[in-house]
């Protein structure tokens, strides 16, 4: 049937990607809405497209070729894009395939002037825009030259730019078909771009609309600024009037051409505030329809819009659903918090991992694009714990804070609300009731917590053998309540407290006193009971065991991360069984760690052992024998002598003995308690390993009754979801792909600090003066200076570091401190003065600079760069 190929815009809809291409589909569905305007037009299916490729069976050998290639292998792109573009633009179109067209461009009227746009079965999606990847072609006329551009378009799907994207993106080429929209040209007076959600700043009730004479293609190819218009409720809130030069204008024999613009006109608005606020009125109708924000293309003629495209906006964060807070019912505003900047994790988490955090964590945490998020509205809105919080906030990361304030700045986003009852637990934080009861500074009383801990996980894995199916799971919320238990228990949070704010004191008082900033960065150098730093130095112990045995080196150096079976062919080698019962030895006490550890679905270190190899043998290289107990007894002795120059010096001030007694308490506290604020943390990924291998047994029973493919797929399942599958032996595949095109895409967003419920990413600044002009901002962490080859890494088993390099990563949550003993300093982009990091960094005596934004793309690996670790700031040297 030769009707087929051809189908009216009126004829489809948003469902029909997969005939019509993404543009014809959503045109289709723009068409449908009561009061849009969309020029009359056809869409040439996708069959016509596969059709077409059938003529020419050298082209499957070219993509054979293509899909082997990698994305950076520009210049053989090229070639065989270039290639597969002149095969298709050279095959004639079958007869009865032109006469289709032919036929409906008649009955629109075949004189008339037309655009040819491509229309793609991979764009205007939800996940991924594929914006500017195809071709598009302006006031073509009459039949010969439509088909010719028809032909264009189909081979548009190989331009080196969409070639790339799709390779970049893991979209196999042959999934992706080509459609055609024709459809009327329009002369318009002005046109542009209408964003119903802001593009930078992502609120979703300020439209910006870019506007600028002519055809939209001034904007969209960057030969003019718009003009820009911010409207808010019906009203412009802002804008900006552009010098507008040039045009795009039709011309009467066909194409396009610039056309220079009367000096006059030049600054005159392209739109008035009315047009404006009219036509975000028609945007927040279709963004109404299609169910999300929309990036809409729009011409204006004789006084009314016309539509030409409409697509989802991909690159916006999510916004949390909002819960109702049971005293006053839902707000309207929400303020939302990130986990993943507390956690030092910012990347998405697969839904187990969301589900067993949120089942897990003291305060109720919304999801949003793959990452959790609290709800401080009603700690921001009570005055007496709004204070407490901003202060919270503010020591451990203050662009945190700074974000908050901004918001609390705006009139009335954030009610002010009566205080709650006192002891009244609060939505968004802990108990209120005040810090908690000081302890006594007694050694013991950490030994004792450990023992704690160690004792609840003993009985969690005796207790979890002997469950399975749907009392595993009974077993588990159980195991949860425990869980939290711990994490609540309030001696353990006294302890972290009382580490913690005799660092502050430390901190301030000395820096009062004796005008020093930063001096319990070195009072804490080498704090007894830090697992985390023990676990870094027990790896510099391991490359002991290894360095002497050149064959197991050699060995080493050959094994891939995927090489997951390494550890029993080190047998096979001279001096192999002492390496691997080293490695043996720490990955049973450290091999629940791993990058990303709060989302239990990521791979720990005994999963894959793999991943430790490269930075054993950075160790190996490295270091000389025995560095390990030379690192920590270094560290001891220059907190110990720091120890002895500040009481000396406090003895020397008025009220001095008053003074160093004092401070001598407080050094005593922070050194028995700081080395704990690292193990409830510890704790935490030993129980998750534990529920892990449990769940992971169940998936391997299911795999093996045919409810799933592969165990993998219940990370894209909640708790509850494997819950019900466990129970009925049925599981909904469909939920499951939708759930891993949904982490794919969320992998390309970068969550905020703060977030709001109109979806605005709020950002902080640190307002600072006192740094050199030109250098990178952050927060002191780790005192002292250092220069060094900034090593830009993104992934601990790429790291291949030398002695003197400085780390520069997005973030390093414990499972990074093996590296810590290698390098000079750190910088990262998320973090603060308490996590992780920064706290490794102190013991280690590492320069550090934590929460500078974006450092991995203002830092070039190889740089040369200056860390000041006291002050908060780096310099890139010449």
């Amino acid at each position: 049937m030769i009707e087929q190929y051809v189908w009216d815009l009126q004829e489809v809809d948003e469902t029909q990607v997969a005939v019509v291409g993404g543009k014809g589909a959503h045109l289709g569905g723009l068409s449908r809405i009561e009061g849009i305007r969309v020029p009359a037009g056809f869409c040439v299916t996708t069959d016509a497209f596969r059709r077409i490729m059938a003529e020419a069976p050298s082209i499957d050998e070219r993509l054979d070729q293509l899909s082997r290639l990698s994305p950076e292998d520009r210049e053989a792109i090229r070639t065989l894009s270039a290639q597969i573009r002149r095969t298709i633009e050279g095959i004639a179109i079958p007869g009865d395939l032109a006469a289709a067209i032919t036929r409906a461009l008649a009955r629109l009227g075949e004189q008339a002037a037309y655009a040819v746009r491509s229309s793609a079965t991979a764009e205007d999606l939800p996940t991924a825009s594929f914006a500017g990847q195809q071709d598009t072609y302006l006031n073509v006329m009459g039949p010969t030259a439509i088909l010719q551009h028809i032909s264009r378009c189909w081979a548009s799907l190989f331009t080196e730019r969409a070639v790339t994207y799709r390779q970049r993106n893991g979209i196999d080429h042959r999934t992706v078909h080509m459609a055609v929209v024709v459809q009327q040209m329009v002369f318009p007076q002005a046109a542009g771009i209408l964003f119903t959600a802001d593009p930078v700043t992502g609120n979703r009730k300020v439209a910006t609309v870019d506007a600028g004479f002519g055809l939209g293609e001034a904007l969209v190819s960057g030969l003019v600024n718009p003009d820009v218009f911010k409207v808010r409720d019906g009203e412009v809130v802002a804008k900006t009037i552009a010098a507008k030069q040039r045009a795009v204008h039709a011309l009467p024999t066909g194409g396009t051409q610039e056309v220079a613009i009367d000096a006059q006109r030049q600054e005159r608005p392209a739109l008035t505030d009315a047009q404006a606020i009219r036509l975000v009125q028609l945007g927040r109708r279709i963004e109404a329809h299609f169910g999300r924000p929309q990036d809409i293309e729009w011409c204006l003629v004789d006084e009314g819009f016309r539509i030409v495209q409409s697509r989802p906006i991909t690159t916006l964060f999510p916004v949390p659903v909002p819960v109702p807070v049971p005293e006053t019912g839902d707000q309207e505003n929400h303020v939302y918090v990130s986990v993943g900047h507390q956690q030092m994790m910012t990347d998405p988490m697969k839904p187990l991992g969301l589900s067993m955090w949120q089942l897990t964590a003291m305060v109720p945490m919304h999801e949003a694009g793959g990452r959790l998020f609290v709800d401080v509205t009603r700690r921001l809105a009570s005055p007496a714990s709004r204070a407490g919080l901003l202060d919270l906030m503010g020591r451990g990361d203050p662009l945190v804070r700074d974000a908050l304030e901004t918001v609390l700045d705006r009139d009335d986003f954030v009610p002010s609300l009566p205080d709650a009852a006192p002891g009244k637990p609060q939505a968004g934080g802990p108990p209120a009731g005040g810090a908690p009861a000081p302890i006594e500074t007694d050694p013991a009383l950490v030994t004792e917590l450990i023992e704690r801990s160690q004792a609840s996980i003993a009985a969690l894995e005796r207790d979890i053998r002997t469950k399975s199916g749907p009392a595993l799971f009974d077993f588990l919320l159980e195991a949860f309540e425990e869980h939290k238990r711990v994490l609540s228990d309030p001696l353990s949070i006294q302890a972290i407290m009382a580490g913690m704010e005799a660092t502050w004191w430390l901190n301030d008082k000395l820096q009062e006193w004796l005008g020093e900033k930063n001096v319990a960065d070195t009072l804490t150098l080498s704090a007894p009971d830090n697992v985390t730093s023990e676990m870094g130095l027990a790896l510099l112990d391991v490359a002991d065991v290894i360095r002497p045995q050149s064959e197991v080196v050699a060995f080493l150096q050959g094994v891939g991360v995927e090489d997951e079976g390494f550890l029993d062919e080190l047998t096979k080698l001279a001096g192999g069984t002492e390496a691997r019962d080293a490695i043996a030895a720490y990955l049973d006490r450290y091999g629940m760690r791993c990058v990303g550890e709060i989302d239990i679905t990521r791979p720990r270190w005994r999963e894959r052992p793999s991943t430790l190899v490269p930075v054993i043998l950075d160790n190996v290289r490295n270091f000389e024998p025995g560095a390990a107990e030379r690192r920590f007894e270094e560290g001891r002795q220059k907190a110990l002598a720091k120890e002895q120059d500040v009481l000396s010096r406090l003895r020397a001030l008025p009220d001095g003995d008053r003074k160093a007694d004092e401070a001598k308490r407080m050094i005593d506290r922070v050194r028995t308690f700081i080395g704990y604020r690292e193990y409830p943390k510890y704790g935490i990924v030993g129980r998750y390993f534990v529920y892990k291998q449990a769940l992971l047994k169940e998936a391997e029973r299911l795999v093996q009754a045919g409810v799933l493919p592969e165990k993998e797929d219940i990370f894209y399942l909640t708790f509850q979801e494997l819950h019900d599958v466990v129970r009925s032996h049925q599981v909904d595949d469909q939920l499951i792909q939708q759930r891993k095109a949904a982490f794919r895409s969320y992998q390309a967003l970068t969550p905020p600090r703060v977030l709001t419920s109109d979806g605005e990413a709020v950002t902080g600044a640190y307002r600072r003066d006192d740094v050199p002009a030109g250098a990178l901002i952050g927060l002191p962490v780790s005192a002292g200076t250092v220069e060094g080859r900034a090593r830009v890494i993104l992934d601990i088993a790429e790291a291949d570091l030398e002695a003197g390099d400085i780390l520069v990563t997005p973030f390093t949550d414990p499972s990074w401190s093996p590296l810590f003993v290698g390098i000079a300093g750190l910088v990262t982009e998320v973090g603060g003065l308490m996590t992780h990091g920064a706290v490794i960094a102190r013991e280690y005596g590492l320069p550090a600079v934590v929460g500078l934004e974006q450092a991995t793309r203002l830092i070039r690996d190889g740089q040369r760069i200056r860390v000041h670790g006291t002050d908060g700031y780096v310099e890139i040297l010449p």
